[in-house]
């Protein structure tokens, strides 16, 4: 939490002594139309990936697929476009960083890595392939165990899986 704190009082005494330092390179009106091109531009973009997005993920919920990195996708495509809106060049790379497809990847790739989304309630188990999936993202082999012991049908991956129910934390 501490950490969050010093962002919010760092990041804008930055911003501020970043968008002075470049009013006295480029000038005032020139900063602030660069700040307004930022954002202009930020916002077509956030448009564009927004729906390339949104298309993505109802494809992969037609197959019968959860869309988990669609979902992150969209939850970074909303962070960098608060960014991009926010007044200051640093918050802009920020956000630029989350818009283009490349880096927003790597960070939804990363933020899969790390665990920050698991599977709970009634999922299989977290995998790109969708429910049920195995580790290649096909549908898992074998019986599934629910509560009671008794076996499931998959009705989305064609098969039967295994399913595995309840609680972990994480101990670092």
């Amino acid at each position: 939490m501490r950490i969050l704190f010093f962002l919010f009082i760092l990041i804008p005494i930055a911003e501020i002594m970043l968008l002075i330092e470049v009013g006295d390179h480029i000038g005032g009106l020139n900063t602030v139309a660069l700040v307004f091109l930022t954002a202009i531009i930020g916002a077509a973009l956030l448009r564009k990936q927004g729906v390339d997005t949104l298309l993505r993920a109802n494809q992969r919920m037609a197959q019968g697929e959860i869309p988990i990195k669609e979902m992150l996708s969209g939850i970074v495509l909303a962070v960098g476009g608060a960014l991009l809106l926010t007044p200051g060049f640093i918050t802009d790379a920020v956000g630029f960083f989350c818009l283009l497809p490349l880096t927003r990847g790597w960070a939804v790739d990363h933020l899969v890595r790390k665990g920050v989304v698991a599977g709970s309630g009634g999922f299989t188990a977290f995998s790109a392939g969708g429910f049920g999936a195995g580790p290649t993202g096909g549908p898992a082999a074998g019986p599934t165990v629910g509560k009671g012991g008794d076996k499931q049908r998959s009705s989305l991956g064609g098969g039967e899986h295994t399913t595995i129910e309840g609680e972990y934390r994480r101990e670092d």
